[in-house]
């Protein structure tokens, strides 16, 4: 997942949309070729998205050299918490034997695929495939305008994209030394959640394509810890799901794993235990009379059920409720919505709550999944 923190945009200010790295290594790439072609750059450069889009973009680097040309240009994420916003994007384009088509190599700051389970197979450049397709349509264009056969090698590079992967799901989907080059429609639409989302997926994937019997799924990185320590899972057995516990959950349903571990902090565990499968906290609160609710089904006195309804926090609440169990019960309603979101598909589950120092304070698992 290529994205990261940042501050908001301005309150009331409508969003800006930005672009991905496919369309801008897209837009590099045409460039390049017309520069290898005809020895001018256009500039800007326009492309075509896969809805019919049709932004120009701004050349920030033109080079050209023996046998190849090269252009860059600067990605704009808009108003989305993107890490490779303000990175810098290229494409080289070299002439390839002909009848071979398009090619693609993956330079400097761009990953290759180790683990199956992703949409490249391992020893591929990590350049997904809707960018490839763009790629190969705007090389194409370009070959039918000048008279040329379009058979290319493009390799494409991000500045600084080994340590920008860091920030990334990269090296637990094992994509080694650097970005993916990432978007289905060209556009980035802020805050939409849709490349996190894709990374969990990408984790089952990895996950399931490994054969891994058990997988660990985390709200945050307190809670992976104790799910860790717990089990010692491989790096690539473990999902930052964040508050996306329904896409994770939902993906599984035609995707199963055997065994999965969710695991999250008390309050946010809470929140799936009352039946919320988004946990931000701008989208869903902790349920105090909910939790209250499940203290008087542990048998807590009149004046604690009191008590733990006013509780001002889910910590409050969790401290309240310590010597009831208040957080296995909690632990054992969110397994249960775990459960129903599956749908019946054959997802062995359990569920960790977790403190803010990282113990765990409550957990539910059948007994298939002990036994396993």
């Amino acid at each position: 997942m290529d994205e990261g923190p940042d501050a908001p945009p301005e309150p009331g200010r409508p969003l800006r949309r930005g672009w991905t790295t496919g369309a801008c290594a897209t837009a590099a790439a045409k460039a390049a070729y017309r520069a290898l072609l005809t020895g001018a750059f256009p500039d800007p450069v326009e492309i075509v998205l896969p809805k019919g889009e049709r932004p120009s973009f701004a050349l920030a680097l033109e080079e050209r050299g023996e046998g190849f040309a090269r252009a860059g240009i600067v990605k704009d994420a808009g108003d989305d918490p993107d890490v490779t916003h303000g990175a810098l994007v290229m494409s080289c384009v070299r002439l390839a034997a002909p009848g071979s088509g398009v090619s693609f190599r993956a330079g400097e700051g761009v990953g290759t695929v180790t683990l199956p389970g992703l949409p490249l197979a391992p020893g591929e450049p990590a350049i997904n495939p809707k960018p490839r397709e763009m790629m190969r349509a705007a090389i194409a264009e370009v070959a039918a305008e000048e008279g040329a056969a379009g058979d290319v090698e493009i390799e494409v590079s991000i500045r600084d994209g080994a340590a920008l992967a860091q920030k990334t799901w990269n090296p637990r989907l094992g994509i080694v030394g650097g970005l993916s080059v990432l978007g289905t429609t060209g556009v980035v639409v802020p805050y939409s959640c849709s490349a996190w989302i894709h990374s969990i997926h990408r984790g089952v994937d990895v996950a399931r394509a490994a054969g891994y019997p058990h997988v660990g799924a985390a709200v945050g990185a307190t809670s992976e810890a104790a799910l860790q320590r717990l089990y010692g899972l491989p790096e690539t057995a473990l999902i930052d799901m964040g508050d996306f516990v329904g896409g994770l959950l939902k993906y599984l349903r035609a995707h199963p794993l055997p065994r999965l571990t969710i695991a999250g902090g008390f309050a946010k565990i809470s929140k799936l235990a009352a039946g919320r499968l988004d946990l931000h906290s701008g989208r869903s609160q902790v349920d105090a009379g909910f939790l209250s609710a499940l203290a008087a089904e542990r048998g807590a006195s009149e004046e604690l059920v009191a008590r733990i309804a006013a509780a001002p926090t889910g910590l409050a609440a969790l401290r309240l409720g310590h010597e009831i169990g208040l957080a296995d019960a909690v632990a054992a309603q969110a397994r249960a919505t775990a459960i129903e979101a599956l749908h019946g598909s054959e997802v062995s589950i359990e569920v960790l709550a977790v403190d803010r120092e990282g113990a765990v304070v409550g957990r539910a698992a059948d007994d298939a999944f002990r036994r396993a």
